[in-house]
């Protein structure tokens, strides 16, 4: 019986990502396009390669033999991404690129028009979202992130191609500064943060340590919303000194005060089997180039 990799490569994403609409998204397509073509699969093999539950799909036994043969052939099929790159020479394709909204705000969409020019054979989609993205599942192709680069179960299949440190301080407009006492302090200055469901998310946890009885003076449940309402004199948000190079100028200023926070750290991560893709090591070697450029940069 012949098996198009497609439906490997469904059976494959169903595993990994334990449920049908995980794998939906680390195939690019629907739910109920993933449930059908699965629907399909086990009607033509007469056998079922999952088990349904309320927690997602696990792997029979059936399912389990097919698992192993079908990984090894997602590596083949990177081989073959990777021989087809190099016929012409020149990286092509889609690489996804995940980050926090900030950084997919602040670096990543001004770094898009370098990557057009330095890669055009490239197509840019960002993910820009506070969900933890599963590299080594292809969920995306190349990782900005904060902290810590990789969980425990990730650290042999990623590789960190740049981290850099950068501090963490509170900028708002210069109009909105004025307002503020002559020897202002963190109780004085309204801040801006997440609203819920991302209540949890920094810089409100601590800021309700630092501020007895802490209430952002203004919320959004959206990172650029919040940038918005900084610029236009609502408040004070927290950021980085992290300015790159090819961002449009900003009404933002440092205020002096001190956030008692360490330094952010930032990596930039790929799985190693990605990496072998070229479009997706020239994509994670420009971020990693720009990201140390833009750190070694002075105030």
């Amino acid at each position: 019986m012949h098996i198009p990799w497609s439906d490997l490569e469904l059976v494959v994403a169903i595993a990994e990502a334990g449920s049908l609409s995980g794998a939906a998204r680390a195939l690019r397509t629907t739910q109920p396009t993933v449930s059908r073509r699965l629907a399909e699969l086990e009607a033509r093999l007469g056998e079922p390669v999952f088990r349904r539950t309320v927690a997602g799909a696990v792997a029979t036994s059936f399912g389990e033999r097919l698992l192993e043969p079908a990984r090894r052939m997602r590596e083949h099929a990177l081989e073959v991404e990777h021989a087809a790159e190099d016929a012409d020479g020149e990286p092509r394709g889609v690489v996804r690129v995940s980050a926090a909204p900030g950084m997919a705000y602040a670096f990543v969409a001004p770094f898009a028009a370098l990557a057009r020019d330095r890669l055009p054979g490239v197509r840019l989609e960002v993910l820009a979202s506070t969900r933890y993205v599963d590299l080594v599942r292809r969920e995306a192709d190349v990782a900005i992130r904060w902290q810590s680069p990789a969980r425990r179960d990730e650290q042999r299949e990623l590789e960190v191609l740049a981290a850099v440190e950068h501090p963490v301080v509170a900028v708002a407009t210069r109009e909105y500064i004025a307002t503020l006492p002559k020897k202002y302090t963190a109780r004085d200055i309204g801040w801006i943060g997440w609203a819920p469901p991302f209540d949890q998310l920094a810089p409100n946890p601590q800021l309700a340590a630092a501020i007895p009885g802490f209430q952002p003076a203004f919320a959004a449940d959206d990172y650029l919303v919040q940038v918005r309402a900084a610029e236009t004199g609502a408040g004070a948000i927290v950021s980085t000194r992290l300015r790159y190079r090819l961002s449009p100028p900003s009404p933002l200023v440092e205020l002096e005060v001190s956030l008692g926070a360490p330094p952010a750290k930032t990596h930039v991560v790929a799985a190693r089997a990605a990496l072998s893709v070229p479009r997706v090591r020239a994509v994670a070697e420009l971020l990693a180039r720009e990201l140390a450029t833009t750190a070694r940069r002075p105030r």
